[in-house]
């Protein structure tokens, strides 16, 4: 990281990155002196990128029968230009309100962290349609269906996802010292919203599980024996916890089958697996098991609450298992509940 020097006469927190970077890697710089996710990281720099391309015009060269392209700079840009931005992202693009809000917060991050221009809010643009769409949901007997074609390591990913309601990367970022085998609970820690929450462990799974982690750690201590097994962790983390990258309850539930390069660190170490494999083997999975709805790893939390309300517990409980912020949010699975509501029957069936 090069030398963070605070914008003079500014609130604290507010960092200026090294002047002789390319933009995005300043913009990058002050990212990781905030601690965005990664994944968060290269959203925000996309968006700042589009809205770079968005603003750049094309010019007739003097004396010459060629264009160029003109450049702004964001410094030389400001509320209007984010504005005429999103206008087309929901006018001509045609995004959904969800992906409007992620361009607008990057910009917003941009502004204030990186340029240290205020700017608290930007009103005035044309905004995005807000869907509110049923989820996809498989029925018990396409669960199992769909749980059969999975085998393996993605077999007891794909069982854990649908058994706990975790989010893919919930279950994915599992630690050792998560799962409490005693108290049959899962602990997600960080989940969105940066929230934490207990979830359910289901009986079904610990045995199978226990025997996963015995091999983990065979792994593990291989690793360690060759020289590795430090396991990725946040900045903040490792400064306060000295050692714990090293450290057994650290490791991740799911490890990668392959040492790689960390890209932030270039330390050789092991990660998680991959979610881009999950993926894949979840659709090809519904694909063997002649399954004709849309089906994601997400399709397995949506499956978990809606069989959860179908059996008979309430909403709320529901909603603290899945981290919902607003009940609002979970009453969506009442509508593609089996009996939705009080359980209305069609006036066809008599």
């Amino acid at each position: 990281m090069g030398n963070l020097i605070p914008f003079p006469n500014r609130p604290r927190g507010r960092i200026l990155a090294n002047p002789k970077l390319k933009f995005l890697d300043q913009c990058r710089e002050v990212m990781r002196f905030k601690q965005l996710a990664r994944r968060s990281e290269e959203t925000y720099i996309q968006w700042i990128r589009r809205f770079i391309l968005f603003h750049r015009k094309l010019a007739a060269v003097t004396d010459a029968p060629l264009q160029k392209w003109i450049w702004r700079h964001p410094k030389d840009m400001g509320e209007a230009e984010v504005r005429a931005f999103l206008t087309d992202l929901a006018v001509r693009r045609q995004v959904g309100a969800a992906t409007q809000n992620q361009a607008l917060n990057a910009l917003l991050f941009l502004y204030r962290e990186v340029l240290g221009v205020e700017m608290d809010w930007v009103d005035g643009f044309e905004q995005a349609q807000r869907s509110r769409r049923v989820p996809v949901v498989l029925n018990q007997e396409e669960m199992q269906a769909l749980l059969k074609q999975l085998t393996g390591l993605q077999g007891l990913i794909g069982q854990v996802l649908y058994g706990t309601g975790l989010r893919l990367l919930e279950g994915l970022r599992l630690r050792i010292k998560d799962v409490d085998f005693a108290r049959n609970q899962i602990i997600v820690h960080g989940g969105k919203g940066d929230k934490d929450r207990v979830t359910v462990l289901p009986d079904r799974l610990k045995a199978e599980l226990q025997t996963h982690l015995q091999s983990v750690r065979r792994t593990w201590q291989e690793d360690v024996a060759a020289g590795h097994g430090k396991v990725w962790l946040p900045g903040a983390l490792r400064m306060k916890y000295p050692g714990a990258e090293r450290a057994w309850g650290w490791q991740w539930v799911f490890p990668s089958g392959e040492l790689s390069i960390d890209p932030e660190t270039k330390v050789r170490r092991r990660h998680h697996v991959s979610d881009a494999a999950v993926q894949n083997a979840i659709k090809l999975a519904a694909r063997r098991a002649g399954l004709t709805k849309w089906v994601t790893p997400h399709t397995l939390r949506h499956s978990f609450a809606t069989h959860l309300l179908e059996n008979g517990y309430d909403i709320r409980t529901v909603q603290d298992l899945l981290g919902h912020k607003n009940v609002a949010t979970t009453q969506i699975y009442t509508h593609v509940m089996q009996k939705p509501g009080i359980g209305v029957r069609s006036p066809l069936d008599g």
